[in-house]
């Protein structure tokens, strides 16, 4: 029912109805009203019962984990525990639209080298496909012998025509074997750590999960949740496996004893300046904020390597496009100029 960005604008509005002291109860009858969607209309007014009948609203929104994740629920649990639950609505509502901001921001820089690629795709096939077919019609008949681009590229253009699906088909099955061989838990995982020693988008990688991680530990650990039961979550926000298994193994560091910037530092998956950044909070008794500094200084990087690499894949996807298409120009045009040449 509710989307990424729905969630946010839902959270902000709670946020700001609870903080100008509205009870609880009539700020979700207040946002039930105002619900355009049926749907979300009947989750506000669930909700509402839920609470009315004497239920906590962690509890409440627990019951619907399609909606509310467990990071959600156990932020709006610290809040009604610590009496906070305004302000804490606040913060959650601030690491919903900054998590939507960076997706966006991302998501931005992929667009456009995407685009490019699939017109690309679709230029080529054409080329290949009917343009260099009819030059292989016209040229039949001919006992010249063609040049050795035209003659591979007419024998490209048959694999295509003729093996085309096949290789589609070929496709599609690697694609499948793929996806079975991620549902492997410890094939996943040794997929994930193998992504992040890649040269450019393995940082990229690194970067963003450690970003998502401190800045859900921040605002667990702001909200007053305990330092393991806040870890706990965190490292399920972490996408990579390999990644969230040097979460949950420093998870058992700290319940050993040791502080969280040692357990952090012993796992190199994590960038050094989280650990870096984790020993300040600890030493100034101000961890959730230094936590989240990092997590800005980390996302800002993110952004700034991703703007790096849609830049310099830009102009490298129209030189490739470029070079592909007058190869295929040059197929085409090759037995035109020898054949002038012929008749002269």
């Amino acid at each position: 029912m509710f989307g990424a960005t729905a969630l946010s604008i839902w959270t902000r509005q709670l946020a700001g109805l609870v903080a100008s002291g509205l009870p609880l109860e009539r700020a979700l009858t207040s946002l039930s009203e105002e619900a355009e969607k049926a749907p979300e209309r009947e989750l506000v007014a669930t909700l509402r019962a839920e609470v009315n009948g004497g239920a906590p609203f962690a509890k409440a929104l627990s019951q619907h984990p399609r909606e509310f994740s467990y990071i959600y629920v156990a932020v709006i649990g610290a809040g009604e525990q610590s009496g906070n639950l305004g302000q804490v609505l606040e913060r959650l509502a601030d690491d919903l639209e900054e998590q939507q901001a960076l997706k966006a921001r991302l998501i931005g820089a992929a667009l456009y080298p995407a685009i490019v690629s699939l017109v690309a795709m679709v230029i080529v096939l054409f080329l290949v496909t009917y343009v260099v077919p009819q030059v292989a019609n016209v040229f039949a008949g001919s006992k010249r012998a063609l040049p050795l681009l035209t003659v591979l590229m007419i024998g490209l253009s048959s694999l295509v025509r003729s093996y085309g699906w096949l290789l589609l088909l070929a496709l599609v099955f690697v694609a499948l074997g793929a996806k079975l061989a991620l549902a492997n838990a410890q094939f996943h995982e040794k997929f994930d750590a193998a992504w992040l020693n890649l040269p450019i988008l393995g940082r990229l990688s690194r970067s963003y999960n450690a970003a998502r991680f401190a800045s859900t530990l921040a605002m667990l650990a702001a909200a007053g949740v305990p330092i393991l039961k806040a870890l706990q979550a965190a490292a399920e926000t972490l996408s990579n496996r390999a990644m969230r298994s040097d979460a949950q193994d420093a998870l058992v560091l700290v319940r050993e004893g040791a502080p969280l910037a040692s357990a952090l530092a012993q796992k190199k998956r994590f960038p050094p300046l989280l650990a870096m950044f984790a020993r300040l909070g600890e030493q100034t008794g101000q961890l959730p904020v230094m936590l989240q500094r990092s997590a800005k200084q980390l996302s800002t990087e993110v952004q700034r390597r991703a703007m790096q690499l849609a830049t310099l894949l830009e102009p490298l996807l129209i030189v490739a496009m470029g070079v592909v298409v007058m190869l295929i120009v040059l197929a085409v045009l090759l037995p035109i100029i020898q054949l002038n040449q012929l008749v002269k």
